[in-house]
């Protein structure tokens, strides 16, 4: 393979630390590998004093396997490795650790379930809560925070602090550690044993670090440690890529890497051999708007290429039958489906996709787990009712929703396995005020009992008071009730067409067993579209993608307020973009599940370099100032001028009008 003059820049690299700047498709694993031959080879480094990290298990092991297979075998010795392994090893020499001191999710989960019993928390998505919980506890761990001034951003500062105590309490009764501890300790050893710290830096005499975008504190701090004193420091990254701040990573630590390093050396890998030009120069236009990274100019080697498609559905099912006549479209032309991919933003996003794919019988994987829609807890309330409204009576049915909203009933009063409303009323016998609710509760049941699905999920929402319920519920979790809402949404739109609840059931039913089945399958059919987060899409390639749900709210997430998260969420569309080798289609709705959404201001950014937006900024500009539009609003207000123009036949000073008349409203 050519190698350009950037890459053998850095191949060549001897001493002292070196930040490798590796845009999307520059072949920085190359770099790493021929880089890790050239020490040995031509710098006559033993290749047992070499360590190479990676953030992953499988990218170290095929990192491994492209330079065993580069030196024909010749460079075994080289230490490859995640931050996780490397650290265990320094512990395991130090403490006799073994890997069963290191504690398994199921293990993991099941301390986390206790702990919430004891406190006789109830929590309606525990499972969620639970991964919420263990990331904001390997966030304070990775951080060294002080838990006393840690805001939890998923329960109160007191239930947060007593579940993290607890649950160290309990690591450390069972002498367990988790992989956040292997950082922590690690770090503490080597801080505390300069012995035991001089050793491993004689071991490790050259250290080359993958991804280095997504380094957390922790991590950096103990590579600092054991860098030392020769600073043989060769780290590969693109901080345009760094999408992991909830789990930790600090991109300022890349970009402050020659602050630390005032001698380092600095290259950038400017050639991109993986997208046409089309899809290059748009990512450029997105990216650029990013205040906080290097800048760069980024060339491509594949001129030209096919315009990006941007395209505007007024509804979702719009959007989802394009996705699928472009997908059947490129495979006629050859393209085979697993050259394919859908890109979304959250893996709750693809459900109606997903109905639209079985419906066509196009075979897709699922890179992420996508959480079935009808087994959310929200959906399991809701089908509860419509099974009590059809006039089952069992037990559990009516513990599921008696509450949901609080009724005040007692588990205790549902003693029998079938359930009767007479004995109910007889159990709280004069109390008026019980007998009301249970009298409301029998009346919107038999309500219920004929009512399409659709129309039941619209009365238990506003009837029998559920939206409120999941309005209470998040103000509790500290979650925005629109999350919540939006989940109802979907499970109502999901029913619109079914008239009896026998019907939509049947549909779940069959939904149910095909996500098995395609599950069951995805080892079996290689040939399949890949249905993508946009997270889990870095470091992946495919000829076609379909990035949809452009939205403002979901790329970028509501919960994207600050300027740092923004930048991230820009990042990540930029990932998701520079996923595309030769064909990129980018698809915003109108409306989702009743709602009016507006475009994604990522959108509006990718087509300010157009050529007719060019002109229009112009005008503006000579007749308004070139302030008149904050860098904000850039974004959407092209969007707003790009569907103006799709409107009418372009008229450029109306168009211009009618932005100003936005940008001063």
């Amino acid at each position: 393979m050519e190698i350009n003059q950037s890459q053998l820049t850095a191949i060549n690299h001897n001493k002292g630390p070196m930040l490798v700047l590796a845009g999307p498709g520059s072949g920085k694993t190359l770099v790493i590998t021929r880089r890790t031959e050239q020490l040995i080879n031509q710098y006559g480094v033993n290749p047992q004093n070499i360590l190479v990290i990676t953030f992953t298990k499988a990218a170290a092991g095929e990192m491994k396997e492209r330079f065993l297979r580069l030196t024909g075998g010749k460079g075994q010795g080289v230490n490859f490795g995640t931050f996780h392994a490397v650290f265990f090893t320094i512990l395991k020499y130090a403490y006799h650790y073994s890997t069963a001191n290191i504690i398994h999710e199921d293990q993991k989960n099941q301390f986390f379930r206790e702990i919430m019993e004891h406190l006789e928390l109830e929590i309606e998505d525990e499972k969620e809560f639970i991964l919420s919980i263990a990331s904001e506890i390997s966030l304070v761990k990775s951080e060294r925070m002080d838990l006393e001034h840690y805001y939890s951003i998923n329960c109160s500062e007191e239930i947060f602090k007593i579940i993290y105590q607890a649950y160290e309490s309990r690591l450390r009764k069972a002498n367990l550690i988790d992989f956040d501890d292997m950082l922590v300790l690690c770090y503490e050893l080597l801080i505390k044993r300069g012995d035991i710290l001089a050793v491993w830096q004689k071991k490790f005499q050259y250290i080359l670090i993958d991804e280095f975008q997504d380094i957390n504190k922790v991590q950096y701090d103990i590579i600092k440690l054991l860098a030392l004193p020769e600073n043989n420091l060769f780290i590969v990254g693109d901080d345009d890529q760094s999408v992991y701040r909830f789990r930790g990573a600090k991109p300022e630590i890349m970009l402050n890497f020659n602050k630390d390093y005032p001698e380092s050396k600095r290259v950038l890998l400017d050639v991109n051999y993986r997208s046409t030009a089309k899809i290059a120069e748009c990512a450029a236009s997105l990216i650029k708007n990013n205040r906080k990274r290097f800048r760069k100019n980024i060339q491509t080697k594949r001129q030209g290429g096919e315009e990006v498609v941007i395209k505007f559905f007024q509804q979702l099912k719009e959007q989802n039958s394009m996705v699928v006549v472009n997908i059947l479209q490129y495979y006629k032309k050859d393209i085979p489906f697993s050259d394919m991919a859908v890109l979304f933003r959250t893996n709750t996003q693809p459900r109606a996709l997903i109905d639209k794919l079985m419906e066509y019988n196009v075979p897709f994987q699922m890179k992420d787990m996508i959480p079935n829609l009808y087994d959310h807890w929200i959906a399991v309330n809701i089908i509860t009712y419509m099974k009590l409204a059809m006039g089952n009576r069992d037990r559990g049915l009516f513990l599921q929703i008696a509450n949901r909203p609080k009724r005040y009933l007692s588990r205790e009063c549902f003693q029998d396995s079938k359930v009767e409303f007479v004995k109910l009323k007889e159990y709280y016998g004069d109390k008026e005020w019980m007998l009301d609710r249970i009298d409301k509760l029998e009346y919107d049941l038999e309500l219920m009992r004929d009512m399409s699905p659709y129309a039941a999920i619209n009365y238990i929402r506003k009837g029998i008071g559920y939206e409120d319920y999941l309005t209470e519920y998040a103000a509790f979790r500290r979650i925005k009730a629109e999350e919540l809402i939006d989940t109802l949404n979907e499970l109502q739109d999901s029913a619109r067409e079914y008239k009896t609840y026998g019907e939509w059931f049947l549909h779940i039913s069959k939904y149910q067993e095909e996500l098995k089945k395609q599950a069951q399958n995805q080892k079996q059919n290689k040939d399949s579209v890949a249905l993508v987060t946009m997270h889990s899409s870095k470091g992946l390639e495919y000829k076609a993608v379909f990035i949809v749900d452009a939205n403002e709210g979901i790329t970028p997430h509501r919960k994207a307020l600050l300027e740092a998260d923004m930048e991230e969420e820009r990042r990540l569309f930029y990932v998701a973009v520079t996923r595309a080798k030769e064909y990129l289609h980018i698809y915003s709705v109108k409306e989702r599940y009743n709602k009016e959404l507006t475009c994604s201001r990522f959108v509006g950014e990718l087509l300010l370099d157009r050529e007719y937006l060019k002109a229009g900024t112009k005008i503006i500009h000579k007749t308004y100032g070139a302030g008149i539009i904050k860098s904000n609003d850039r974004g959407r207000l092209v969007i707003y001028f790009e569907e103006l123009k799709r409107e009418r036949t372009l008229d450029l000073e109306y168009c211009v009008q009618n932005m100003l008349l936005t940008i001063k409203t």
